[in-house]
């Protein structure tokens, strides 16, 4: 277990590097009651990683397995913390890369490289009053097809699409790094700036996509993501805002993940 601070990493953030553990996420809610500021926790294994909606997160060793707890944001502002995350995860991947045009964002939480998943986002509440923030980032290896979901995005790792090899604990200090920063532009200037560096880098807009919430699936030619972070959808029915769903492409789903 490390707990020192390399250089450059961001002020008043903790950090918490463990061999193993059965989830980031898991360790974070452990550490929740006691933690009274920003914590980075990262596994250089995981046992049990989870995705959105319950999925398992494949994460063999050398890929990055982190979480962020940090005391809970008002609620506005908590579920804006993907686009945070999703900022930061690219501006990690270009400091590590120097490949800008290499990386784009899926709404609401993926990364992705040539257009395939290179990494996702899992936001979740926890008690008393925090918030983690999970990141698994696929820097060496990426998921085998045949344990994907039906249609899903073919996944990528960094080492693949770019053929870098970029170590887990190298990569976790730009990140920390440039959440700090993009979180200060949130606090201090609201969700606008972020709104718009983001839509700069996202994936298929102006493109049809699908919209599937566990009930229902809508159509429409991505449009925009408005000022409370819902995607709007152009539909034959009129603009459609989505507050949260999987977001299917032409190809199929890119496969959702967490820490």
């Amino acid at each position: 277990m490390s707990s020192s601070l390399p250089a450059g990493w961001p002020v008043g953030a903790g950090r918490l590097v463990l061999d193993e553990a059965p989830s980031t996420m898991a360790e974070a809610a452990a550490r929740a009651p006691e933690s009274a500021a920003p914590l980075w926790i990262m596994a250089r294994r995981q046992t049990a990683g989870r995705g959105r909606r319950g999925r398992a997160w494949a994460d063999p060793p050398g890929n990055l397995a982190a979480t962020l707890l940090m005391p809970a944001p008002p609620p506005a502002e908590a579920a804006l913390q993907s686009f945070v995350a999703a900022l930061a995860l690219f501006d990690a991947c270009v400091d590590c890369t120097g490949r800008a045009e290499a990386f784009s964002l899926k709404w609401p939480n993926d990364v992705l490289l040539h257009g395939r998943k290179l990494a996702g986002i899992l936001l979740e509440t926890l008690r008393p009053a925090h918030l983690a923030v999970g990141i698994g980032v696929n820097l060496r290896h990426a998921p085998e097809p045949d344990t994907l979901e039906p249609g899903a995005v073919a996944p990528v790792s960094l080492a693949e699409g770019l053929g870098m090899d970029i170590d887990a604990e190298a990569f976790l200090t730009p990140l920390a790094r440039a959440y700090d920063a993009r979180a200060r532009v949130l606090a201090t200037y609201g969700f606008a700036p972020i709104r718009t560096a983001w839509l700069d880098r996202a994936a298929r807009r102006g493109e049809a996509v699908t919209a599937r919430t566990g009930r229902d699936s809508v159509t429409g030619r991505f449009e925009t993501v408005d000022e409370a972070g819902r995607l709007i959808l152009v539909t034959p029915q009129g603009r459609q805002a989505i507050a949260a769903a999987d977001i299917f492409f032409a190809e199929g789903d890119a496969h959702a993940a967490g820490g």
